[in-house]
């Protein structure tokens, strides 16, 4: 099977991660219509914007039968944990649609930690130790965190935003933090809390496509998290990101593929999970060796704006390779080059943070692409709208190249509050 010659695609989301899907499908000769739910001002200029809610699976139904679309590609977490793909399967309308994004229970990798950790188990996946807590067993949480030794890791066992892991050096902000946690700091996605073993090394995002049975590695990426230079400061959605990541060498990447990568694809089949769409899988580098920290269900941001921009070959044709169970037959070509993405983020950001600035510079000839992230069109005015605000990707023979070109970009462009950090990529430089 096929998808038709010409395809109308729905894609969900708003954005830096969506810009980047909409930048890149936009360029398949197979695209007829591009559509983004609810888009931001990036996305009106490759596709067009609907004005609908990607948790709003009723009017996503009635657009998709109205608007003749042949393909549904959800951008962030919310709509899979919530069961899109599901809702399209259950309803005699709409189930010829293919859905790119796992189903409620595959989703439940990123909506659970405490499903995933127990997943890891069960396959044999290296990840670090770790116990679950709620309300009615707190105190052996105590005892938990007596037994091991700092840094102490806390994690909301739901969905939190991005928000919901706490590090700590001190046992006792630990054991407070974890009461803090259970009695709702993050609502209910902190009701259940897992507390594990500190792994100790860098980090870094391999991402892998999937039909459920065949997959791609697609190129690895390593972002940063921390609001401030140095990785100092509170945890955002991520202020940058680098592909590919110079320690993530064949060796390294050889034993992410057959220690976790297969594993986990072999994981959706014996368990019979259906899963059609990307695993992100964050890794931590201990010492050579991968363990797995999180495990996501769709593209990372700002990740997928070093990485899709690194793949050459056609979107639409890996859409339809992952619809049709024939991924093991799809060409994936990627380019040698480096990529590197820095966020510029809205004065304030990641606590409460200015919004309505007007952005200036946008048009101003440059060798990168700016992706938009939170951003709204208003009155011929391009202006802030979200903590995140734009991701500014360049391509170079070496990641010094590439991030002089996304910081020369910056400088043209202006607004109220915008901050960027300086120092993206440069750990990997050393």
């Amino acid at each position: 099977m096929k998808l038709p010659e010409k395809v109308n695609v729905l894609l969900l989301g708003s954005g830096g991660r969506e810009h980047a899907f909409a930048w890149k499908i936009s360029q398949s000769p197979k695209l007829q219509k591009l559509f983004i739910a609810p888009g931001n001002a990036g996305t009106a200029s490759v596709g067009i914007n609907v004005d609908i809610q990607p948790s709003n699976f009723g009017s996503i139904k009635q657009f998709v039968l109205l608007n003749n679309i042949n393909l549904v590609v959800v951008g962030p977490e919310g709509p899979l944990v919530n069961g899109i793909y599901d809702y399209f399967q259950d309803d005699n309308d709409i189930h010829h649609v293919p859905i790119i994004g796992p189903s409620r229970l595959g989703a439940k990798l990123e909506g659970s930690k405490e499903f995933a950790k127990d997943f890891m188990i069960r396959h044999n996946i290296p990840t670090a130790a770790y116990k679950s807590f709620t309300k009615n067993n707190i105190e052996e949480g105590y005892a938990f965190l007596d037994e091991l030794s700092a840094p102490y890791v806390l994690k909301a066992d739901g969905l939190a935003a991005g928000k919901g892991v706490v590090i700590l050096d001190n046992v006792s902000e630990a054991k407070a933090e974890l009461t803090s946690m259970i009695n709702g700091k993050f609502g209910g996605a902190s009701n259940t809390v897992v507390i594990e073993q500190f792994l100790n090394g860098i980090e870094c995002s391999v991402f892998v496509a999937t039909d459920g049975v065949n997959y791609k590695i697609l190129p690895e990426a390593k972002d940063y998290k921390r609001i401030g230079v140095g990785d100092k400061g509170l945890n955002t959605g991520g202020m940058g990101a680098v592909s590919p990541v110079p320690f993530a060498d064949k060796e390294f990447m050889e034993k992410v593929r057959t220690r976790i990568v297969e594993p986990t694809i072999n994981g959706f089949v014996q368990e019979k999970i259906a899963y059609k769409g990307f695993v992100f899988i964050g890794l931590m580098c201990d010492a050579g060796e991968p363990y797995v920290i999180e495990y996501n269900v769709r593209m990372g941001d700002p990740e997928t704006e070093v990485v899709i921009p690194r793949i050459e070959s056609d979107i639409i044709d890996l859409f339809e390779a992952i619809t049709f169970n024939t991924l093991d037959k799809y060409e994936l070509t990627i380019t040698e080059k480096v990529a590197t993405t820095v966020v510029c983020v809205a004065g304030g950001y990641p606590e409460e943070y200015r919004k309505d600035d007007v952005i200036t510079g946008l048009d101003t000839p440059c060798n990168s692409i700016i992706f938009h992230a939170g951003t709204a069109q208003k009155g011929g005015h391009t202006l802030t709208n979200g903590g995140r605000v734009l991701a500014v990707t360049s391509f170079g023979d070496t990641i010094q190249e590439a991030i002089n070109e996304s910081f020369k970009t910056i400088g043209n462009i202006e607004y109220e509050g915008k901050y960027f950090r300086e120092d993206i990529g440069a750990d990997l430089m050393k």
